[in-house]
């Protein structure tokens, strides 16, 4: 049997995008190694080591650890072909493993002993080479419980240099030492930071101010202070002040990244005085927010939680008004850290993943939130100027499109005398536009055209339907950045169902690792489903806009500025006056809740035509927190039988929480205090029966050890958790119908996550198939009856 073969036969290549299973050639140097995060029916890593042709692959349910006594389940899973070690992408719902793939860590491993050995016997030993682990490692193989098939592996780190542990600068340094003794580090491509409209909630995320100057990458060692640019140009000797500050710190080397400013306080630290203190020789100040080598040992695959504090020792002894000072940062909180630092006129804040190592390139570990639009044109044109003695009025700036320099506008605002004599003096003059699209004629009639090779820094009100900046003001020219890399930026923005969500990338479930946008997929996906039971009933949201570990709040009524797609109805509440309630009533609509922020859809009883009649009966099984759920689920049982025995059907749903509905479509016969009295009648049954078991009061102190059958859903106003519904928990958990047979296999309440709905969503609904019946006399007489018995 090929070694491939169960991996083919698992998977309809017609459907998924993943590499069909072939026999393949391994790298010519070295053995290759991946780590995959795969958000299937359970967030889990995938851990893939090439041997023999393939991929040796094991399931780590909670990610690798780098700490000893972390001991991570692996499953071992069907050998993978060798083009899957750097596979990304989407499997379709319905299908095996179905989810998103993304590529955590790549590299080289290199096996101790015989692998082939240490597979049969049950322990393979070896040490990994990539971006993120490194180090020694080890995979044993449990052995097996009774009846158990899957392979069950513990992947443990070695106990070595590379271990987690907290890193103490001021320890692993020693004693002083007597200046550098250690080479000078390397330029190092930088971390760079995504443009998003909104700063991510949730404590996992640092925030820092967005610093007006250069970005500098300081290089400490015996070789000297070396200071880059981000391109790596070597400005050593334009930092006035910093290599002798730099020359002081007590390491013995080390690799620090941060920002230059200016040294001037007030309004003079912005760029244009950064500019004028370089121009001048001034002495400038260095911002340092990360450590990326210290002593000899390179930190960047350590999260950014360890390279800080780390940082922060090494500058202790640093004035605070010193050339080189640390950054501060703010954790958790984003939203409002941003405001404050929008509403004292700072440039925006730059927002870090704790957990995240230093990559070197642009990702969504670090984000940039501008508080003004501001960025780098290229200049490609001057207009003259009718002023004597002034050299041009206004630049024609552009950026790159591919192959393509844009035309993106004039600005003649912001130019000092100083500005406007630099500017003329270093471009070169062309006689034909470098703009690839047409200026307009009124524009271009007497430009003067130049070499697109000047970078200006440009601060504007807002882009104009055609792309031209509106309101531009000059703030200077970069000489960091070379002028072909000059590009448009954009906030990242996704769009479904014609809604546009806006910071799609921000996390909103930490734990689980899903974002706004992950959220909004899935909605638009779940929305035929879901809407089979939400559409044209009044909904309650809650929502959660700086993500679960933020504020969260309950929402009825359409708030000033809500999205169209989300519909309304108007209701006459207790008090007489009419309010209006929001529904959700097409795809559109789930969409625009998750857009501002909406997490879980709770429904009234009740369609908007008719709020008289309710159309659902629920029972939620709500057990107290000792409680195991094969105690709910034996309730769930036993409620099915009782109300089936007075002629009541009924399909179950686990809520993503703790408990069960057990939930009746019902016709729209009866009026609400009919349904509530049933419902009440029948709760109080289960608590007289077995007071032991169960309760039908909300009250904290009677439901100890005790399930509460809550029956208060079922009255005008009340509202239940839709079906297909996330839930705003840890984990990203969704209220799943399920069938009885599977209810009495399950383990949890909560098992379901985005993608393992996802996977359902074809699939047969139990709560679907339920007809819709009449809870009249004749029930209420068989109940009554019942309860005489």
């Amino acid at each position: 049997m090929s070694r491939l073969e169960e991996y083919n036969r698992r998977r309809d290549f017609r459907a998924t995008p993943e590499p069909k299973g072939r026999a393949g050639r391994g790298r010519r140097r070295g053995l290759g190694y991946s780590i995959q995060k795969h958000h299937a029916r359970r967030l889990h890593f995938d851990l893939r080591l090439e041997w023999d042709g393939a991929l040796l692959s094991w399931a780590v349910t909670r990610g690798p650890s780098t700490d000893p006594a972390d001991k991570r389940l692996a499953v071992r899973t069907e050998d993978h072909p060798l083009d899957y070690r750097t596979f990304e992408g989407e499997i379709p719902a319905g299908h095996y493993g179905a989810g998103r793939v993304e590529l955590w860590d790549e590299g080289q491993w290199v096996p101790e002993g015989d692998v082939d050995a240490g597979l049969a016997e049950g322990k393979l030993k070896f040490a990994l080479k990539g971006d993120r682990l490194t180090g020694g490692w080890t995979l044993v193989r449990m052995r097996p419980k009774n009846g158990e098939s899957r392979e069950n592996w513990l992947l443990i780190k070695e106990r070595d240099a590379e271990a987690t542990g907290a890193l103490d600068a001021a320890d692993e340094r020693g004693a002083p030492p007597a200046g550098f003794d250690l080479k000078t580090p390397a330029f190092r491509p930088l971390q760079l930071a995504r443009l998003v409209d909104a700063a991510p909630g949730g404590d996992d995320w640092l925030h820092e101010t967005k610093f007006d100057g250069y970005r500098c990458l300081a290089a400490l060692g015996r070789d000297g202070v070396r200071l880059y640019t981000r391109s790596g140009k070597d400005w050593t000797d334009r930092f006035a002040g910093l290599p002798e500050a730099f020359a002081r710190l007590d390491c013995r080397n080390a690799l620090i990244d941060g920002e230059v400013v200016s040294a001037r306080g007030g309004e003079g630290s912005t760029f244009s005085a950064l500019q004028q203190d370089l121009e001048a020789g001034r002495k400038v100040r260095f911002a340092a927010f990360d450590l990326l080598e210290l002593d000899g040992k390179p930190l960047v695959k350590r999260p950014l939680s360890e390279r800080k504090p780390a940082l922060a020792a090494l500058l202790a002894g640093q004035p605070k008004a010193g050339a080189v000072f640390l950054s501060e940062h703010v954790v958790g909180r984003g939203p409002s850290v941003f405001a404050a630092i929008a509403k004292a006129g700072g440039e925006g804040i730059v927002s870090k993943r704790l957990d995240a190592p230093y990559t070197g390139r642009r990702s969504g570990a670090w984000l940039k939130i501008k508080a003004t639009r501001r960025q780098e044109f290229v200049i490609g044109g001057l207009t003259p100027s009718q002023a004597q003695g002034r050299p041009f009025a206004s630049v024609l700036i552009g950026a790159w499109e591919g192959d393509r320099l844009v035309y993106r506008g004039r600005v003649g605002a912001g130019f000092s005398d100083a500005d406007l004599e630099r500017v003329a003096a270093r471009v070169r003059r062309r006689k034909t536009s470098p703009f690839d699209d047409a200026v307009p004629r009124s524009v271009a009639r007497g430009a003067q055209w130049v070499t697109p090779e000047l970078v200006a820094e440009i601060d504007f009100a807002e882009l104009t339907d055609g792309g031209a900046v509106r309101h531009g003001t000059f703030r200077g020219l970069r000489q960091d950045k070379p002028a072909k890399e000059v590009r448009m930026e954009t906030a990242a923005e996704l769009t479904l169902r014609g809604v546009k969500i806006s910071s799609a990338e921000r996390t909103v479930f930490p734990e689980a690792g899903c974002t706004k946008g992950d959220l909004a997929r899935y909605y638009d996906a779940a929305a035929e489903r879901l809407l089979q039971t939400a559409a044209a009933r009044p909904v309650s949201l809650l929502r959660c806009p700086e993500g679960i570990d933020g504020e969260c709040f309950f929402q009825k009524h359409a708030g000033k500025g809500f999205p169209e797609a989300i519909g309304r109805v108007g209701i006459e509440e207790r008090s007489g006056k009419t309010a209006e309630y929001m529904m959700l009533d097409s795809p559109g609509a789930l969409v625009a809740a998750a857009q501002v922020g909406a997490i879980e859809f709770h429904l009234w009883g009740a369609r908007a035509d008719r709020l008289d009649r309710p159309d659902r009966l629920v029972f939620d099984l709500d057990p107290d927190e000792g409680l195991q759920f094969a105690a709910v689920r034996d309730a769930a049982a036993e409620l099915r039988d009782f109300l089936a025995g007075i002629g009541v059907e009924t399909a179950p749903m686990v809520t993503g929480g703790k408990g069960v509905h057990v939930i009746a479509h019902l016709r729209r016969t009866s009026g609400w205090d009919t349904i509530k009295g049933f419902s009440h009648t029948v709760a109080q049954h289960f608590a007289d029966a077995q007071p032991d078991r169960f309760v039908a009061t909300m009250s904290k102190a009677r439901r100890k050890g005790r399930i509460f059958i809550d029956w208060l859903r079922n009255e005008r106003g009340a509202t239940a958790i839709a079906p297909w519904s996330v839930r705003a928990r840890p984990g990203a958990p969704v209220a799943v119908p399920v069938s009885w047979d599977e209810l009495a296999k399950l383990t949890s309440a909560n098992g379901f996550d985005m993608g393992a709905a996802r996977a359902r969503l074809s699939r047969h609904c139990p709560l679907q198939a339920l007809g819709a019946q009449s809870v009249g006399t004749q029930v209420v007489e068989r109940l009554e009856r019942a309860i005489r018995r």
